[in-house]
């Protein structure tokens, strides 16, 4: 069954307040992480219309296109590599600017400026990272980080 969202804020902040809750009804009771992986995706981009959010999730030594909503992306990326492998290898959220600037950014589509992406745990490793780009530069903040970082918790299993 599907659930529509409905968000009625203007500020960034009020639209993660709307959205958490939703998201963690959405979410109840399945237990399949990549149907979930996808609609949150789709509310991420429905929500604050990203230019891209998806997923990429660890198999073996690199990074694996996972559930998405945007344009054509690339499909594998290695530890350490562009701005996802390097959350993924320094276990930390990264905010990027400007990808222009970000060394070794690997450019999915030349129209992306910012992004954020998050990594996502189980029992302390990274198992995956949840990637958001913008096509505006600066789009990403500490407000963006923590309410993302708690979507990503809504996944994590111990």
């Amino acid at each position: 069954m599907s659930h529509p969202l409905h968000i009625s804020a203007t500020s960034k902040e009020e639209k993660y307040l709307f959205l958490l809750p939703q998201l963690k009804g959405l979410l109840e009771g399945e237990t399949d992480t990549i149907a979930n992986m996808a609609n949150i995706s789709a509310a991420l981009k429905i929500t604050f219309g990203f230019f891209w959010v998806g997923f990429y999730i660890v198999k073996r030594e690199e990074l694996v296109l996972g559930p998405f909503q945007g344009t054509i992306a690339c499909t594998r990326i290695k530890y350490g590599k562009g701005v996802c492998g390097t959350a993924w290898k320094e276990k930390r959220t990264v905010i990027v600017e400007d990808v222009n600037q970000f060394p070794g950014h690997i450019a999915c589509d030349a129209a992306s400026q910012s992004e954020i992406v998050i990594p996502m745990f189980s029992h302390d490793e990274v198992i995956a990272v949840l990637d958001i780009d913008s096509d505006h530069l600066n789009h990403f903040d500490e407000t963006d980080a923590r309410y993302l970082q708690q979507i990503v918790k809504l996944l994590e299993r111990e």
